[in-house]
């Protein structure tokens, strides 16, 4: 089996964090697909003897998707407020086509001072692991409408990373729109190379070009990057593939697919 497969195989608690820019098209508007596709992989995962949990981008989108606003997103409160309406809409998503597979999901949404308090960081993960536990899919995502820093995570990269060290996760799976790490932006240059494997992950950004995002995420590479630096200190490896593919882990599993690990030091 190829190196991508036999670690998603070896690893039976997952972290998927999913990025805006898998969860929209190119106008901002929520892919239903996506979201059909990754119910039924997760699905797969679940019948494989897998547990996973969920960190998700993309309620700003969705806020956007059901007003069909985003003319002043640089407004911090008009953001909050996208953020309110869209977390219900991608709830409901994840609920609908999850039901699909006679599996439910629960919705934890977090800040930043969760993290920084040690009662609250308790009661995250007891309740992350009795939802696990009752076989619910747990859906985490930033608390966008009540937190006062803007970007706080840093479009949940950092979110994902907290995450599987809360749960002391086999897996941090980063679904992104690229096919993995590349020595610079392959979607500016041609001869952009992909890496695989990386073994000093806290030395890559010496090494790498860094720039480019998206109009509607957040975080580029740098972020991922530094949350699977994070991560690989915990002793969880992290692997970075492309969610615009619809079938990404199945393609991953099967050595169809490529993307990039980093692997713990």
């Amino acid at each position: 089996m190829n190196k991508f497969g036999e670690l998603i195989e070896s690893s039976r608690k997952i972290v998927i964090k999913i990025g805006s820019n898998v969860l929209s098209d190119d106008e901002g508007h929520v892919n239903c697909n996506f979201i059909s596709n990754i119910a039924e992989q997760i699905d797969d995962l679940c019948k494989l003897g897998k547990q996973v949990v969920i960190v998700s981008s993309g309620a700003g989108i969705c806020g956007v998707g059901a007003i069909h606003k985003w003319s002043r997103r640089g407004d911090l409160n008009y953001k909050q407020a996208l953020c309110a309406i869209g977390q219900v809409e991608l709830m409901n998503s994840y609920k609908e086509y999850f039901s699909n597979y006679g599996r439910h999901v629960g919705q934890i949404l977090i800040t930043r001072d969760d993290f920084t308090d040690h009662q609250r960081e308790l009661n995250i993960r007891n309740t992350l692991f009795t939802l696990v536990d009752e076989g619910v899919i747990p859906i985490i995502n930033e608390n966008d409408s009540v937190s006062t820093d803007e970007i706080t995570f840093g479009d949940n990269d950092t979110l994902g990373a907290l995450t599987a060290k809360l749960w002391n996760a086999d897996l941090l799976m980063i679904l992104s729109d690229i096919d993995g790490v590349f020595d610079k932006n392959p979607k500016e240059h041609g001869d952009a190379l992909l890496i695989e494997e990386v073994y000093e992950t806290d030395k890559l950004l010496d090494k790498i070009d860094t720039s480019g995002k998206s109009s509607f995420g957040t975080g580029g590479i740098d972020t991922k990057i530094c949350a699977a630096s994070k991560v690989n200190d915990y002793g969880i490896p992290v692997m970075l593939a492309n969610g615009k593919n619809l079938t990404v882990i199945r393609d991953l599993l099967a050595g169809k697919s490529k993307g990039t690990i980093f692997y713990c030091k």
